[in-house]
């Protein structure tokens, strides 16, 4: 805890005056950044600027950038808004992130979220007429969705991508890579890229450093429950972000095995019963909450004999900024939480409450209220809602 303290305290001091005077002249680590385009002279006179996005596209951009729209990247309109400490640019974004902003935090944060428009977009399906309406200044997609970046540029909207899966959904990386990316379109805020990537880390090499040490036979075997309906069930295979989870709290993801990309993982109870996972995490890209797997209210699934069940531990995610599955502005105290709630007893001196109110303090400006932060660690099924998988 005092150590925590000590991180957040050696981050705001690096916002006002260099990281030497603060820890006795040590250098700070910090994750790597993107390269960023290096600029002339002319053009840092200029109106416009050019970044590299993550699908290695040049992109010329307005250097004033007032109208932003955000299509099938989820969580980045929460990430925007938090990056610059307001919703106001924001004229469009994806029916599954305002379910999250009306569900979560953002807006009530940043209610001016709420009023951004999402008729543009059904599913993947862009509607190109409606979105030029919005007359955006920057558009962002999701690198590698070759159709949407098409139709961005054929409309003449300068259009740049960013990536979930680049890093191998490496999720603090990701994380530092978005801000990173955002820092290279809006300059007056980079210095949040900075804080940010140095807190992550910090908080990742914590917890690394106490779970280490735990023997390989004694780790929590973990189950991801990405979706959960009557009709299917979709877990976190080997390439999706609930791999990165398990491994950084130091437990085992059951499913490694299952090679299906992204959300595709889907499984039967058979293969939960032959799992046996000692801990389940609930997405809140479903409805499904704890209680429905204890009470065994879906699909006619018996849960009963499951270990994590009969224990107990089943846990829904929080939904803070955004679902804290994927990358967000939610990442390290993530992170911290669910290395909390698997192994108890390597982090009952962490007040996780505590921790998360200095770290929107400190990093970011925002003072949550204790009905707030305890609203983020009980999410409802409503925030599953607009989410088309």
């Amino acid at each position: 805890m005092k150590k925590l303290k000590r991180i957040l305290s050696l981050l705001l001091c690096a916002a006002m005056v260099p990281l030497s005077a603060c820890s006795g002249g040590e250098e700070s680590s910090s994750a790597s950044q993107p390269e960023a385009s290096v600029s002339s002279q002319a053009e840092q006179e200029s109106d416009t600027i050019t970044i590299t996005d993550h699908g290695d596209n040049q992109v010329t951009l307005p250097r004033q950038i007032d109208r932003i729209v955000v299509t099938d990247i989820y969580p980045l309109p929460s990430v925007i808004t938090v990056f610059l400490g307001s919703a106001d640019k924001l004229v469009g974004i994806h029916p599954t992130s305002m379910s999250a902003a009306q569900s979560g935090l953002l807006g009530e944060i940043f209610p001016e979220i709420l009023e951004a428009d999402t008729s543009f977009m059904t599913g993947s399906d862009l509607n190109i007429e409606q979105l030029l309406s919005l007359e955006p200044d920057v558009v962002f997609y999701t690198a590698g969705n070759t159709q949407l970046q098409s139709a961005l540029e054929n409309a003449g909207i300068p259009a740049v991508g960013v990536s979930p899966t680049k890093w191998d959904y490496d999720i603090i990386e990701t994380y530092d890579q978005w801000i990173a990316l955002l820092a290279q379109i809006f300059p007056e805020n980079a210095e949040t890229s900075d804080l940010v990537s140095q807190y992550s880390e910090e908080i990742y090499s914590m917890v690394q450093e106490r779970v280490a040490g735990i023997p390989e036979e004694e780790k929590k075997d973990i189950l991801f429950l990405f979706q959960y309906s009557d009709q299917q069930m979709i877990t976190s295979g080997k390439n999706f972000f609930g791999q990165f989870w398990a491994e950084a709290v130091g437990g085992r993801n059951v499913a490694e095995e299952v090679q299906a990309e992204n959300s595709n993982a889907v499984i039967n109870m058979e293969q939960v019963y032959q799992w046996n996972p000692d801990v389940i995490f609930i997405t809140n890209f479903t409805p499904a909450q704890p209680e429905d797997l204890y009470t065994n209210a879906i699909g006619g699934d018996d849960w009963s004999q499951v270990e994590a069940v009969s224990t107990r531990q089943v846990y829904k995610l929080p939904l803070g900024t955004y679902r804290s599955y994927t990358p967000s502005t939610d990442t390290p105290v993530t992170l911290l939480w669910m290395a909390q709630k698997v192994y108890p007893e390597l982090f009952e001196d962490i007040d996780i409450n505590a921790e998360v109110r200095d770290y929107y303090q400190q990093l970011y400006g925002i003072q949550l209220t204790d009905e707030q932060i305890e609203k983020m660690y009980h999410p409802s099924s409503d925030a599953a809602d607009g989410y088309v998988n």
